[in-house]
């Protein structure tokens, strides 16, 4: 993962901002220290000294054969993010991918915005101000998902085809989102330790691969970055937006799949321990 750590330190250390790569450290909140530790989930005995060093976490124990993650421990003290991560991801799997919304969440999120206001004032906007305006209101935007709506502008809100809320959240999330599936890595370090490393690892490289395409098709210039636009103002950028988004689609499902597992052997422990 120090591929990406030691990047993001560097530029936290000479106070350089990234508008695509910080979302990564910032909105997800696990730190970077933590990405650089291996887990290795449930039901793994690691053997040796070197193992001890694992006790320091109390969801460890020693048992005669090394120490292992106590995963009825864990499923005791993480029951209500188990039970909630396993039904949404379970929910979004069952349904099929919704494509087409264009990215236009993050257009909307500087919907009728002075300059000032803008989140990534560093970065122009390729169309300028108005311009990006009229994108939005002449394309049908239909974002679901609730993360993204929430940081729509006041005037952007009531042309959302939906008012997703925390509390619908598990009925409208779908495989085909963008932000569902940049989240699995949420829902993977929400369970750590207790998630294995290579999958927490998985589901971060998938999802700064999509954030990048959630910036490239944002109304944001971000040429000097070697970030392309896909410019979804045009029939070829909306083409091309599908395209990508049906790829990440696919690419989610056995990421998805692996935390729904994870989920239910987490939820099944506080049972078996009875």
């Amino acid at each position: 993962m120090r591929r990406w750590t030691a990047p993001h330190h560097e530029r936290k250390a000479t106070g350089r901002k990234h508008p695509v790569l910080d979302f990564m450290f910032s909105y997800y909140s696990h730190r970077p220290s933590r990405l650089e530790r291996w887990h290795p989930g449930p039901g793994v005995v690691l053997e040796g000294d070197a193992a001890l060093a694992y006790l320091k976490w109390p969801v460890y124990r020693r048992t005669p054969d090394g120490v292992t993650l106590d995963v009825e421990a864990f499923a005791r003290e993480r029951a209500n993010t188990i039970e909630f991560a396993g039904r949404l991801l379970t929910a979004t799997a069952g349904r099929a991918p919704r494509l087409g919304c264009f990215g236009l969440h993050e257009w909307a999120m500087v919907y009728r915005q002075r300059p000032e206001q803008v989140r990534h004032d560093a970065w122009p906007l390729r169309l300028g101000s108005e311009g990006t305006d009229r994108v939005v209101e002449s394309q049908r935007v239909q974002c679901g998902h609730f993360d993204a709506f929430r940081f729509f502008t006041p005037e952007a809100r009531p042309r959302n085809a939906v008012q997703p809320t925390r509390e619908t959240q598990v009925e409208l999330e779908q495989p085909g989102c963008l932000h569902a599936n940049m989240d699995l890595f949420k829902w993977a370090y929400k369970l750590d330790p207790a998630t294995p490393s290579e999958l927490v690892a998985d589901c971060f490289e998938l999802a700064v691969a999509i954030r990048e395409l959630d910036m490239r098709a944002s109304p944001y210039d971000l040429a000097d970055l070697g970030y392309e636009p896909v410019p979804i103002e045009t029939a070829e950028g909306r083409a091309e937006y599908v395209r990508r988004q049906s790829a990440f689609a696919e690419a989610a499902t056995p990421l998805r799949a692996r935390l729904i597992e994870l989920s239910r052997v987490l939820a099944a422990a506080p049972v078996a321990a009875r």
